[in-house]
Order: C-alpha cells, then sequence, then structure tokens
C-alpha cells in the first residue's frame, strides 16, 4: 500500500539517538553510527522522531510500504518492558513470589517482629514485568512511594492480600499509563486499589491507573485512597 512514512537521510545524521528514543513504536534503530527505519510496519507515520532530530535528517515521504502493524508493536512493546525487567545478573531485580500466611502468628503480633505483607519481588514499577504468575487472579496495589511512609499501617491496610507496584510521577518523570495497562490487559486482575498522597503530584498517578483501567477494556472494580501527608486517611 502508498502511505505516509518517515525518510531517513544518512548524509545528515550524525547518530546522537534522539528519533530512537522518541520512536514510542520502536521503528528506528541506531545502526553503525546512524539512524535506520529497521521497522515500516512499525512506524505509524505521525513523526514524533521528526522534532527531535537536531540536523534534519528525517523527513515524511509517501511511497509504498506494508500497513502499520499495531499489534506487532504492541508485542514488542510487550517484550521490550519485560527484557528491562529482567535481572541482568543483579540479584535485586529477580522476580520472587512469597507465600503469606492467612492469619497473622501470635508471636508475630508485636512491633518488632511485625508480619510483612508484601507477595512479590519486585514491587517498584519500572522494574517490574507485564506479565507474571502472581497477577493472575490478583487484587492489584497501585501506591505512591510515600505512602507506606506516611500511613503506619500501611502493610496490614493496604498490602495484605494485594500483589503491589510502587511509584513516584514526580521522581520517575514518566508516564505509568501504558505499562499499567499491559499489566490489567494481560493478566486476570480482579480489583484495582489507587494509595495516593494528597499533593498535587500523586495525581499523575492516579490519572496513569485510571486511564490504563479505561485502556485495557476490562470492567473491574476499583478505587483511590488519599492520605494526608501528616499520615491520617482523608
Amino acid at each position: 500500500m502508498k502511505r505516509k512514512i518517515i525518510c531517513i537521510d544518512e548524509d545528515k545524521c550524525n547518530g546522537c539517538g534522539l528519533c530512537a528514543d522518541a520512536c514510542h513504536e520502536g521503528a528506528i534503530e541506531i545502526i553503525d553510527g546512524k539512524a535506520k527505519l529497521t521497522r515500516e510496519d512499525f512506524c505509524d507515520g505521525l513523526g514524533d522522531c521528526l522534532p527531535n532530530c537536531p540536523t534534519g535528517a528525517i523527513s515524511f515521504e509517501e511511497r509504498e510500504a506494508p500497513a502499520y502493524n499495531e499489534q506487532a508493536v504492541m508485542e514488542n512493546k510487550q517484550k521490550k518492558m519485560q527484557r528491562n525487567a529482567e535481572p541482568h545478573g543483579c540479584p535485586g531485580m529477580r522476580m520472587k513470589q512469597f507465600q503469606r500466611p492467612e492469619n497473622q502468628p501470635e508471636e508475630m503480633s508485636g512491633n518488632r517482629n511485625q508480619q510483612s505483607w508484601l507477595r512479590q519481588w519486585p514491587c517498584q514499577m519500572k522494574l517490574m514485568p507485564v506479565k507474571a504468575p502472581y497477577y493472575e487472579g490478583a487484587k492489584l496495589l497501585i501506591a505512591a512511594d510515600c505512602t507506606a511512609y506516611a500511613y503506619a499501617a500501611f502493610h496490614d491496610r493496604f498490602i495484605k492480600g494485594h500483589i503491589t507496584v510502587i511509584g513516584c510521577p514526580k521522581l520517575d518523570s514518566t508516564d505509568y499509563s501504558e505499562k499499567l495497562t499491559e499489566i490489567i490487559a494481560n493478566n486476570d486482575i480482579k480489583s484495582v486499589v489507587i494509595v495516593r498522597m494528597e499533593v498535587p503530584c500523586c495525581g499523575g498517578l492516579e490519572n496513569a491507573a485510571r486511564n490504563a483501567l479505561k485502556a485495557s477494556g476490562k470492567f473491574i472494580p476499583w478505587q483511590v485512597v488519599t492520605i494526608a501527608t501528616d499520615g491520617t486517611l482523608i
């Protein structure tokens, strides 16, 4: 089919890689110091890469090219996120699942040896895979980093019985919507609880979770809990 697609002038390209970073579909790669359109079916023709090129090496052209393959793009994104979540030799990123007792033992009831209810590792959103056994049939907790420090009974009140995903939209400077959509869409998630602080920047986490629930195409019970900076529930 004939359609609009990007064209890269390799003589102008300096290999900076900004276009590859800007291409959310993964159509561009840096090969031998030059940007190349390696997957024409990944290029949606919208040109997010154009304004990021400092040398003007990228332009549009209309020519015969494979149709944009959205399904293949989504599958590639999922594989990329899974690769990014793999341990790469670091024990701290190795996926683990913990079995927790339904009831806390008598000897663990004191503050000194209080039971942890965390059911999986890692729990930081950027490190978590989008597909894992512990997601199946899970109640998902999406929590802002600070909530566990502000609210004293966070484990008993929120983490217990949930798979925990934490993040900070202000410090991470990323939109979590895409990854959360993948997690919710590709697993049997039973419910979602979003726990945020009252501060405005936490709205980014809540919005990402809301958008992900909508984009997943699933009807899943969900709720938002807000914690004040003094550690009380609002």
